[in-house]
């Protein structure tokens, strides 16, 4: 990046590091950093949504709309997560390029399953093998969003389903008692209130969201354990202009304090959220404020 950086073994130490760390291989370092907080700011919402719907469903009184918001809480909570992983890396994929088959190659003949295969024409593949290298990362992510969304909105949707029926059923009963509708009481009564019950739930579930973040490389992206890995490892002069021994404690160091920082200020917004929800509400947190206020 610096005019200087021309001839490294020429350079001090000062030099020598300013011009290692600006390398490319080191700017696509720090921007899976920027990747890693751009894929939280998605999943979260992208999540709660999901987690939201299954909730909803969880409680219908629609017995297989029921069965379908539990089946997916139980299921998607029973199973490692590093299986779901790998699982949805495969069958997402392959199932975007079936549809795409279909619509792109309908004179297809051969079957797309021979045996433990799976084959279709060349112009269904995604993306295609002709895209460029940012067409092929942008599409990891975008598994990866969807992966993890539906992985963590099932916890999402536990949270929400035992926050729902948390909230006292004598306001609900209250409220159907003041004429409102059964939408209306769940819109008016229960969501607004079921939050304040949720919170905890749902910040522990960001701990763990944050912390899984480094399994983005099992979905294809290369995110920042990826990087350290790679640069902290033993680099000769035969294989690079700034040789170095195992620098990758040094790096995993970098990645330690990363998520301490960044968990530390979760849990300071996350606190400052609770105490506005608490505010008002017939809860602990309410009623510490309510002292507090006397």
């Amino acid at each position: 990046m610096f005019s200087y950086c021309t001839d490294p073994d020429t350079l001090g130490t000062f030099r020598w590091f300013s011009c290692y760390l600006t390398t490319g291989v080191h700017m696509s370092f720090y921007w899976a950093f920027l990747k890693v907080l751009v894929l939280l700011a998605i999943t979260a919402p992208v999540a709660l949504a999901f987690g939201f719907g299954g909730a909803i469903a969880a409680r219908s009184h629609v017995l297989p709309v029921s069965w379908l918001g539990k089946g997916y809480i139980a299921i998607v909570r029973g199973v490692p997560d590093i299986a779901f992983f790998l699982f949805f890396v495969i069958a997402l994929d392959q199932g975007f390029e079936m549809l795409k088959h279909w619509v792109v190659c309908p004179d297809w003949t051969d079957p797309i399953r021979q045996g433990n295969d799976f084959l279709v024409c060349p112009q269904a593949k995604v993306p295609l093998g002709t895209a460029p290298e940012w067409v092929h990362q942008t599409y990891s992510f975008f598994i990866a969003v969807i992966t993890f969304s539906i992985v963590f909105g099932a916890f999402a949707a536990n949270v929400l389903f035992g926050a729902m029926r948390a909230v006292p059923h004598a306001q609900i009963e209250t409220a159907e008692a003041y004429g409102m509708t059964r939408r209306q009481t769940f819109w008016r009564i229960l969501v607004p209130q079921m939050w304040v019950y949720a919170l905890p739930g749902l910040s522990n579930l960001w701990m763990v969201l944050i912390k899984a973040t480094p399994l983005l490389f099992l979905l294809g992206v290369e995110d920042i354990v990826y990087w350290a890995r790679e640069l902290g490892g033993t680099k000769t002069p035969r294989f690079t202009d700034y040789p170095h021994p195992d620098w990758r404690m040094w790096y995993f160091l970098a990645l330690l304090v990363f998520y301490l920082a960044f968990t530390r200020v979760s849990e300071i917004v996350l606190e400052r959220l609770m105490q506005r929800l608490s505010h008002g509400q017939a809860t602990t947190g309410g009623e510490a404020q309510r002292k507090a206020a006397a």
